[in-house]
């Protein structure tokens, strides 16, 4: 019984161990990473591995090739301003690399090819765009691949951080709506024509030059045929000359190999001669020299001794200038040193001095500004409570602002009266037409103002005596004035 409790926990522990095998073990294939994650975070890319159940999970992220169709949505001008559509072909995948696919794990995770291919496709349209924004149209037609290199660079960055990587990248073709890379391709084959034509003409240019060459070359071959011709007759007639020539000399040697002889024993004779002389003159010559050698080592010995003397003496002299050049130096230095401290203290008073100036002038100008803030606002409400008043006192107040102004108003109209110096009038009743007439001109005024101000001051009159003015609108006074003229009249 010892025995059989011996084996049952370690038979439960292999029967648990096989448990956690058979539903943990996991075997990723080369295309899909198997990502666990829990109580550890572990990547499987090919190979198989155990999670345990329960506490750890495995997602798949896809690893394979996704075919990617780039197009611009837009015509996009190129750096020489020509607006072009772009359709390129290119192959992205999650990447192997350990530091990438962490990224990669990150942002598509259990995401299907569809997802992975819209980002990609919205990463490199963008970039596309901004390389062809930086060429021309030529360039890029001419170098597809230089423009494919170039937005691989600019794109894989941006891929590389979620984890994606370029694989391939064509461009299938360019486009434009104004037929731009048509006439490049007319303007090619024109180009081309044009070289064939001058290609022809060159050849035929050849041509003529070769018949022309050989025609040259068979008249060239007869005037050197004929040139040789004339040659070896002159040659044989040099020929004769010389050997009458060597026959000659042969002749003038003879004649001068005696004197030669004569001349040759003479000569020897002389130059002993000379050679002697010149000896004896070399010989008085070094003499002479070791003469004026012992000479100048005495003269040196002697010059070398006064100018060492002389340059000792100029030496101290220097010393001793320098010695006090440099203690003067040192002496207006520290004097500088003082008057710089002294204008510095000077400068910090007058800093001072003006700091509190200025704060001086700071706070009257405050006080100033308080004063005249102060000052307008009660300006302002002594206004608000004018108006305030004026609204309330409403048609009484204009009514005594008009009899107020109505004597001035007659005074004024009967001012030019007054710079008369004599009327004389004739008939009855002209003083009362005169009396009429300046009363006419003062009811002129008063409708004037109505019209002005837009206040009938009749109605407010009418509504203030009750309707007891008459229909004219004529004011009590007024009326009376005229009813005098009519007696007079």
């Amino acid at each position: 019984m010892e025995g059989l409790y011996t084996i049952i926990p370690i038979v439960l522990a292999a029967i648990l161990v096989i448990i956690i095998f058979a539903l943990g073990y996991i075997k990723a294939p080369p295309d899909t990473a198997y990502i666990i994650s829990g109580l550890r975070k572990k990547i499987i890319i090919g190979k198989a591995s155990i999670r345990i159940p329960f506490f750890e999970r495995v997602d798949k992220l896809k690893l394979q090739l996704i075919a990617v169709d780039v197009k611009t949505s837009s015509a996009v001008p190129t750096a020489d301003y020509i607006n072009i559509n772009v359709d390129a072909n290119v192959n992205v995948k999650v990447s192997s690399d350990p530091m990438l696919i962490k990224l990669g794990a990150e942002n598509f995770l259990n995401r299907d090819t569809n997802y992975i291919a819209k980002v990609a496709r919205e990463v490199l349209e963008g970039n596309m765009r901004e390389i062809v924004g930086q060429m021309t149209l030529v360039s890029m037609v001419n170098d597809r691949k230089a423009f494919a290199e170039k937005v691989q660079e600019n794109a894989a960055p941006d891929l590389n951080r979620m984890g994606l990587e370029i694989v391939s990248f064509n461009v299938q073709n360019f486009t434009d709506d104004q037929d731009l890379i048509e006439n490049l391709g007319i303007d090619n084959i024109t180009t081309i024509q044009k070289k064939a034509a001058i290609a022809r003409a060159e050849s035929e240019k050849e041509i003529e030059i070769a018949k022309a060459q050989a025609k040259k070359e068979a008249n060239d071959a007869r005037v050197a045929a004929e040139t040789e011709v004339a040659q070896r007759n002159n040659e044989l007639a040099i020929r004769q000359a010389e050997l009458k020539k060597d026959a000659d000399t042969q002749l003038a040697i003879a004649d001068a190999a005696y004197q030669i002889q004569q001349e040759e024993q003479r000569k020897s004779i002389e130059i002993s001669k000379a050679n002697a002389n010149i000896a004896a003159s070399e010989k008085e010559i070094d003499l002479k020299a070791k003469e004026a050698e012992v000479k100048e080592k005495s003269l040196d010995a002697e010059i070398k001794k006064k100018a060492e003397a002389e340059r000792y003496r100029a030496q101290q002299e220097a010393d001793a200038k320098l010695y006090q050049l440099k203690k003067d130096a040192e002496a207006d230095r520290f004097q500088r040193e003082q008057e710089a401290e002294a204008q510095k203290a000077a400068a910090e008073a007058a800093k001072f001095a003006k700091l509190q100036e200025a704060e001086g002038i700071a706070a009257v100008g405050k006080a100033e500004a308080d004063a005249i803030r102060a000052k307008g606002l009660a300006e302002a409400e002594g206004i608000n409570a004018k108006a305030e008043a004026m609204k309330k006192y409403g048609e009484a107040a204009v009514l005594e602002m008009y009899f107020k102004a109505l004597p001035e108003v007659v005074k004024n109209a009967a001012t030019p009266l007054a710079n008369v110096d004599k009327i004389t009038m004739y008939g009855d009743g002209n003083s009362s037409r005169m009396v009429g007439d300046i009363i006419s001109s003062t009811t002129k005024i008063t409708d004037g103002l109505t019209e002005a101000t837009g206040v009938d001051i009749r109605a407010l009159l009418a509504g203030f005596l009750g309707g007891k003015l008459a229909d004219t609108g004529s004011t009590p006074a007024i009326t009376k004035n005229n009813d005098t003229s009519t007696d007079d009249e």
